[in-house]
């Protein structure tokens, strides 16, 4: 047979490929590897490069064992490593990042079937699994190292979020520390300039919309606001900005309708914001994001499009 007979159009062709997009997602989150690294020390791109490894070759051994396709070279398990890396104090210790590593990989991805198949995102998931198996290793924040101070595990404090927790707004850090990063706080989380930057690349790449980063901060923003508490600290604090900017937009666990995207930026605000104020915990961003994900089909469905002349979906 000669002739390729193809029906049923309109074909859209694009050009985009997992790796492709995997790799400028690799790039936006280079200002903010950098910053740890300025703002922590060395240890910061070690833990970075750990994971960054570790990642990978945990997909390829548990691909390899069952049999399966070998995607580690779409880079997505790299993307998942450097996410929970910079959701992870400095002073981490190998092995516990190591167990992060695979929940993320074989737990919450490669269980479900692999990349497009994992109803969460595994750096989330993975973080919040070693919040709860690791709780004081997770907490040992650092403040200073790097450019700015002594080494990562000489000065250790609390986060703005729980300084805010705690009712000692008096020592909360400047805005201008707070957008440079210069304060306690997981390793890609601190620095808002870094964060801002790789968000304007990926929205210059069109790999990300803007519906649910600005639904999210924005949120997260009016609703501190009425609670009476500073909105710009709270925007500015946490993981925020790196989970309303690289995690809220995750294509897998996120809905694909910029409506649905609009509805997922606004509950992981609201989940945010109550959980900031009334939980226990003084971060909300991490469970919020796991909650939508979970209520992500819902969501899809029902703001999914109806084609002309089709049935409701």
């Amino acid at each position: 047979m000669n002739e390729l007979l193809v029906s049923v159009s309109p074909h859209i062709r694009d050009g985009a490929t997992t790796r492709g997009i995997m790799r400028d997602v690799i790039i936006a989150l280079a200002p903010a590897a950098a910053a740890s690294v300025i703002i922590f020390g060395a240890r910061a791109a070690l833990v970075v490069a750990f994971c960054a490894v570790a990642c990978p070759l945990l997909e390829a051994a548990y691909e390899k064992a069952l049999g399966r396709k070998a995607t580690a070279g779409d880079l997505s398990a790299c993307v998942t490593g450097v996410l929970l890396a910079f959701n992870l104090p400095v002073g981490i210790p190998l092995w516990k990042a190591f167990v992060g590593c695979a929940a993320a990989i074989i737990l919450v991805k490669q269980l479900f079937g692999g990349l497009g198949k994992n109803f969460a995102n595994p750096a989330i998931t993975a973080r919040i699994v070693m919040l709860l198996a690791f709780p004081a290793a997770m907490a040992a924040w650092a403040c200073g190292g790097g450019l700015f101070g002594e080494t990562y595990d000489a000065v250790t404090g609390a986060t703005p979020l729980t300084m805010i927790a705690q009712g000692n707004t008096g020592a909360l850090p400047p805005l201008s520390a707070m957008l440079l990063g210069v304060r306690g706080g997981c390793l890609g989380e601190t620095s808002a300039v870094a964060l801002a930057l790789g968000g304007v690349y990926l929205l210059a790449r069109r790999v990300i919309t803007w519906h649910a980063p600005a639904a999210f901060i924005l949120t997260v923003f009016v609703f501190s606001a009425l609670l009476g508490r500073d909105p710009v600290y709270q925007v500015l604090s946490g993981g925020l900005l790196l989970g309303a900017i690289f995690m809220a937009t995750d294509y897998v666990t996120t809905p694909q309708t910029a409506a649905g995207r609009l509805v997922f930026g606004l509950g992981a605000g609201l989940i945010t914001v109550i959980i900031r104020a009334y939980g226990s915990y003084p971060e909300g961003v991490s469970f919020s994001i796991l909650l939508m994900n979970i209520l992500t089909p819902y969501i899809g469905r029902l703001t999914a499009k109806k084609a002309f002349g089709g049935a409701d979906a």
